[in-house]
């Protein structure tokens, strides 16, 4: 299914996705006969919590079959992501047949991880950037040299009152274990860090008092928390950590439909690609 075809008025008779075609509770689902919620438990909301998880969204505790409070954050980050390509998805925190069939549509096949439509721009006005930060649906996408996805992992971003600056940002600096350890020591009394922390400034080089980092409170994954900081979960950030080196840059958006997340446009044939020369003038 196309997200052209998410609002169609013709239900899909069964799951497409093999992950959920071979669950039998979820037809009832997708016809609107029943749904998943808190206190839900089986083989449905399994399937469901371990495609949430594939695509990077935060279910401490993992796949285990039951539907509580974090499988009900699960959802509704996806809910939020999901509403500008499937309007009929409202994010209210149950599996419900419109929320069934946006994840029936953008969950990657039994087996893989990640996803394959509706995805972030990796360019932020017309720049290549390594990282999109999604605050809204609390989500990272980590993109190679060339703009292909690698990895999404599940975040938790800034307070009302501590927001996460959305904006430009670059890599400065990276802390390993012990440094990370001792700085969360130093600062917090505590490992508060996790094992890896990512220094970020503006894009012009300026502070921005912001990192990417692990976190001691993977349970508040998925959430409005922190100080302004982007947490992780711990095997995450390390990944994270491996992938990306100082000038990286990052772009950190209110949510995938930010107007920045743009590519550059394409030189006409015949004209002379002048991006080079601008980029140096800046």
């Amino acid at each position: 299914m196309t997200a052209d075809s998410a609002g169609s008025s013709t239900p899909p008779a069964a799951p497409r996705n093999e992950r959920f075609a071979q669950v039998p509770e979820l037809a009832g689902v997708l016809a609107g006969q029943a749904s998943l919620g808190v206190g839900s438990k089986g083989p449905g909301v399994r399937a469901v919590q371990q495609a949430l998880a594939d695509m990077g969204f935060s279910v401490p505790g993992g796949a285990d079959g039951a539907f509580g409070a974090q499988s009900t954050k699960a959802v509704r980050n996806f809910q939020v992501h999901a509403r500008p390509a499937f309007p009929a998805v409202q994010a209210t925190g149950k599996v419900d047949a419109a929320t069934l069939r946006a994840l029936d549509a953008l969950a990657p096949p039994p087996g893989q991880r990640g996803q394959g439509q509706h995805l972030p721009v990796p360019h932020y006005k017309g720049t290549p950037v390594r990282v999109v930060v999604v605050k809204n649906e609390h989500r990272t996408f980590l993109f190679d040299a060339q703009g292909k996805l690698q990895s999404i992992f599940g975040n938790a971003v800034g307070t009302r009152a501590s927001q996460t600056d959305p904006g430009l940002k670059k890599v400065t600096g990276k802390l390993d274990e012990p440094q990370a350890l001792a700085l969360g020591k130093k600062l917090w009394g505590g490992p508060v860090f996790g094992p890896r922390l990512i220094d970020l400034s503006w894009a012009d080089g300026s502070r921005s008092g912001e990192e990417l980092h692990g976190t001691s409170a993977p349970a508040h994954l998925g959430e409005d928390v922190s100080h302004g900081c982007i947490r992780h979960d711990n095997a995450d950030i390390i990944a994270l950590y491996n992938a990306l080196k100082a000038g990286d840059m990052v772009a950190i958006v209110d949510s995938i439909n930010d107007p920045n997340l743009k590519a550059p446009l394409a030189t006409p044939p015949g004209m002379p690609d002048l991006s080079g020369a601008v980029a140096s003038r800046k």
